[in-house]
């Protein structure tokens, strides 16, 4: 059998491209002891592989040139050498961008195909759904009753902030960047929701859809927009910071925006801003599957996926993840089950 592998070849200077990328055709790996082979059926794509794409020290290191591209995955077990998992395991973790890859099961785990739709579970159920809700209760401490305003809301994990704000009885403002996905927010039951592409000013955007300030900001985008929230945000507020999209692909120092200008807000307002990694929570991760398993089930929580099919067709589906054509969590069709 053939296998077909996707690997980055070049270090993008901005936007990434095509020819970033190449297709490798390959044969199937054998497993071999304690080894398992995975047959992948769905693979993620995320902002945060674009920093990847870079040969910088993060706290993930970068892709390695002429190797597959890595990421999330939802896998079959194929065949197994191994007495963690046998033929037929469904399993959720970090593999290659390939249909086919070999694996001693390190970081892979079982995961139930009867709850959701299994591309769920590198979604709702999985990173994107565990980053929501570690932002907004590990982090920012979100309370009953607050205003919570949160940017690129109709993405893979704005989506959800919004969801688990309302759920907990908040107000929930949020911003996308086209009306569609606006409306769609708004179908989710955020109380205000906007597009800020079109909006002539962030500042009176903000503030018609938060009339009572923001409580909490759930942070995407950065830039010109979280300088807008600081002028929005009240007394004692708190911003968890889970990116800043907006500058991922900037060509140099020169092109980083130099908003915020008014950081000094955070003095008078006693406003707390924190970055943070979800694996480094995963107590709160174990509590988000509990609690959306729940929600799924009686119907207080949904989610919207972009589907692409096929393994060569991921670095299109990445890169139009990056410009925001997707509609939801982006999502790469590999196989069939």
């Amino acid at each position: 059998m053939s296998n077909i592998e996707v690997c980055q070849i070049k270090r993008p200077k901005g936007w990434p491209e095509m020819s970033d990328f190449e297709v490798k055709y390959s044969t199937v790996p054998t497993p071999g002891d304690g080894e398992i082979l995975l047959k992948i059926l769905y693979l993620s794509v995320d902002p945060y592989m674009r920093g990847r794409m870079n040969d910088t020290k993060s706290y993930v290191p970068p892709f390695e040139l002429g190797k597959p591209m890595q990421g999330g995955i939802v896998a079959k077990v194929e065949k197994s050498n191994s007495d963690k998992f046998t033929e037929g395991d469904y399993v959720v973790g970090m593999g290659n961008w390939a249909e086919y890859m070999v694996t001693d099961g390190g970081g892979f785990i079982k995961v139930d195909p009867s709850l959701a739709p299994l591309s769920y579970y590198l979604g709702i159920l999985g990173m994107p759904g565990q980053t929501a809700w570690v932002g907004l209760t590990a982090v920012a401490g979100l309370k009953k009753g607050q205003n919570v305003y949160v940017s690129a809301a109709s993405g893979a994990v704005g989506q959800v902030v919004g969801q688990i704000a309302k759920n907990m009885g908040c107000h929930v403002s949020g911003s996308a960047g086209d009306d569609a996905k606006v409306a769609y927010l708004k179908e989710l039951g955020f109380d205000a929701a906007f597009n800020y592409k079109t909006a002539d000013n962030l500042n009176k955007a903000l503030a018609e859809a938060n009339p009572k300030g923001i409580d909490v900001y759930f942070e995407n985008v950065g830039g010109p927009m979280l300088e807008a929230v600081l002028n929005n945000m009240n007394m004692f507020g708190r911003i968890a910071v889970c990116g800043m999209i907006a500058d991922y692909n900037a060509k140099s120092a020169s092109e980083v925006s130099t908003a915020p200008r008014n950081m000094t807000q955070m003095i008078g307002k006693a406003i707390r801003m924190e970055g943070f990694i979800v694996s480094y929570y995963p107590d709160a991760c174990k509590e988000w599957l509990g609690v959306c398993a729940e929600w799924l089930k009686d119907g207080k929580i949904s989610y919207k996926e972009s589907m692409v099919e096929g393994i060569e067709n991921a670095p299109q589906g990445f890169l139009d993840m990056l410009s925001g054509k997707n509609f939801g969590k982006q999502v790469i069709k590999v196989a069939d089950d």
